[in-house]
């Protein structure tokens, strides 16, 4: 136990080193309106769970919502029921929602697996970070979240926990 303690507060403290802060009071931002932020999220590729790279590309054309995380982040865990609810809702409207998990991969999958994730999980690391710079994460905070919208533009960006109702009406504004 003493020692996953450590494996943690290392991690946080590489994190930070990185310019990612632990976790974040919720704050919204406005959109990165820049489509070179954009096109720079989708020219990105990372590694899913099965360790296969996975181009964002796919996902152009739907209603993206791109979620930085770690299991150990406690406004990330909070948020992620909500997700796996809202994934369900609007799957066939064509919302997919990503998490781009900033963790060991045993730690992401046991949190995917105990809290029955149904949507696709990313590994991400310095590549991660750099994205969620790149589509307005200033803060460096933990969990952040960045819509897009069909056309590929940034709706909406909450760095800290997204709450359910709010992003329902992020999601119904897009639809």
């Amino acid at each position: 136990m003493m020692r996953s303690g450590i494996a943690t507060a290392l991690l946080a403290g590489a994190l930070l080193s990185m310019g990612l802060s632990s976790c974040a009071e919720r704050q919204e931002a406005p959109a990165a309106t820049s489509t070179s932020a954009s096109a720079t999220i989708f020219a990105a590729s990372l590694p899913d769970l099965e360790g296969q790279p996975q181009p964002l590309k796919q996902w152009q054309g739907k209603i993206l919502v791109l979620n930085f995380w770690a299991p150990w982040c406690p406004p990330c865990r909070e948020e992620t029921p909500a997700f796996i609810r809202l994934q369900e809702k609007y799957r066939t409207q064509g919302v997919v929602f990503v998490g781009v998990a900033l963790d060991q991969k045993d730690k992401v999958q046991a949190f995917v697996d105990e809290m029955g994730v149904n949507y696709p999980i990313l590994l991400g690391e310095n590549d991660a970070v750099e994205l969620a710079k790149s589509a307005g994460n200033r803060l460096g905070g933990l969990p952040f979240t960045a819509v897009f919208a069909r056309d590929g533009a940034i709706a909406k960006t909450v760095t800290g926990e997204y709450k359910q109702e709010d992003l329902e009406n992020t999601l119904n504004s897009l639809l």
